[in-house]
């Protein structure tokens, strides 16, 4: 009875207020009780089912921004609700209660489309951010964050856009595959913005750049004096992603050893610094990517099938640029306006040629041709010799094409006429002459000097 009069007096809340309600579906009456409790403690309104029957009946009378179920019910199991609310093209996120140490429920059930999952014993202080993260999500139809975009309206942009729409109002880990230059973190920091973890940090790692001695520190942190040169407690990734998104980029790069320790931490939500003796909970989103296959690296035994299917939960694929030729001409004019040069335009001649090439880079490599074709170019209009691109294309360079001098000759050539036009472009302004060309100025200065380009009216390179 006064659980009754609990879930009553919760409905009743003063004239205009917006009241959030959470749907509680659990078997078990004294757990049903805990997380009434709790979930008034934090100002929600609060209903409870206790099978997936009198569930579906609570979801037709009512409308719920947060549904919390056990995974096994009397009469049927948590999953089936989990797909029956996906089936009804709605917002409500659902979050499911696990066994605890259950990995195969908590991935089944996010593979099901659940927003997160909590493992019992129910950890209160994990329950409420769980709930805090779900009822912060944005609407679905909400207008996208202002910055970065993914551009191009042909099918596998279109497919990839709107899969990043539905990871976005999950907490399942995404592993992004793709060739290089196609698009991954971009892919990552949009599924970010577009989630309940949209305000707090999103902390890219390029795993293939650490060093392996320094891996575990950097991750995890350290504590004072727990090597020569730690003069203070520091955090690592996982704690300057707290709350938000930790994104793993070459994630097939990490050391077997660092993926033992990467797997407990992304299992246990917790991470212990180097030098400590206690774990710390950690709540933080992790998206990995890589351009490698990784279900064929754990078949060389080169990453372990654990963390693989941990990462792996839900898998998105970044088309390569060659695959999606009908967004080439929209995606150079976005990337001329970024480059500052919205007035230069692309003569036929070079928009047909970029449309044939195979862009082994994908958008990448466009943007450096643009950059380099820009600072190339006489006038407003790119021609198709400022793309440089005689024979970058495998697939339609012709045998008669190809240089009659030897390749270092050609190439010499080639590197000497693009400096001399930057160096002209820019009154021999080598600081400015490198920045168009992309390069350091060590670099162009170490160029012009094995090319014996001088500066005029000087003596040396």
């Amino acid at each position: 009875m006064k659980r009754n009069e609990r879930r009553s007096g919760a409905r009743s809340r003063p004239s205009g207020a917006l009241e959030q309600r959470v749907l509680v579906v659990d078997d078990e009456p004294d757990i049903r009780e805990l997380l009434e409790l709790t979930l008034a403690k934090m100002g929600l309104g609060v209903d409870s089912a206790g099978s997936i029957a009198e569930a579906k009946e609570r979801l037709r009378a009512g409308r719920y921004q947060l549904c919390l179920t056990d995974m096994r019910l009397s009469d049927g199991e948590g999953l089936d609700l989990v797909r029956h609310i996906a089936g009804l093209a709605g917002d409500l996120p659902v979050a499911v209660i696990t066994a605890h140490g259950s990995a195969e429920n908590a991935v089944a059930a996010l593979k099901a489309g659940a927003f997160d999952y909590v493992s019992k014993p129910v950890g209160l202080e994990q329950l409420r951010t769980l709930v805090k993260s779900a009822l912060s999500l944005p609407e679905r139809n909400a207008p996208a964050p202002v910055g970065q975009q993914l551009l191009g309206e042909s099918a596998p942009v279109r497919e990839v856009r709107d899969l990043i729409g539905k990871l976005a109002r999950t907490q399942a880990p995404v592993t992004i595959s793709g060739e290089s230059g196609s698009g991954k973190e971009l892919a990552a920091r949009l599924i970010h913005q577009g989630g309940a973890r949209r305000g707090a940090p999103f902390v890219p790692v390029n795993c293939g750049a650490l060093p392996e001695n320094l891996m575990e520190s950097e991750f995890f942190g350290y504590r004072k004096g727990a090597f020569t040169g730690a003069q203070e407690d520091r955090g690592g990734f996982f704690q300057a992603a707290a709350g938000g998104t930790l994104f793993l980029d070459e994630v097939a790069e990490l050391p077997l050893p660092m993926q033992v320790k990467l797997l407990r931490a992304i299992q246990e939500k917790s991470v212990r610094k180097v030098g400590a003796t206690q774990e710390e909970p950690v709540d933080v989103r992790v998206i990995s990517a890589s351009h490698q296959n990784l279900s064929r690296l754990v078949e060389a035994g080169r990453f372990r099938q654990d963390l693989y299917y941990r990462l792996n939960v839900i898998e998105l694929s970044m088309p390569a640029l060659r695959e999606c030729r009908e967004d080439i001409e929209g995606l150079a004019h976005a990337i001329l306006a970024r480059l500052g040069a919205a007035g230069a335009r692309l003569s036929a001649d070079a928009l047909a040629r970029l449309q044939g090439y195979d862009f082994p880079g994908n958008v990448r490599e466009l943007e450096n041709i643009l950059e380099r074709a820009v600072a190339l170019s006489a006038g407003g209009e790119i021609g198709l010799e400022d793309l440089r691109l005689h024979a970058a294309s495998g697939q339609d360079t012709a045998v008669e094409d190809l240089p009659a001098a030897p390749l270092p000759d050609y190439l010499d050539k080639v590197e000497r006429e693009a400096i001399l036009a930057a160096l002209t472009k820019t009154g021999f302004n080598r600081t400015a002459a490198a920045k168009l060309l992309g390069v350091s100025f060590r670099t162009l200065r170490y160029r012009m000097q094995r090319l014996g380009i001088r500066d005029p009216g000087t003596d040396g390179g």
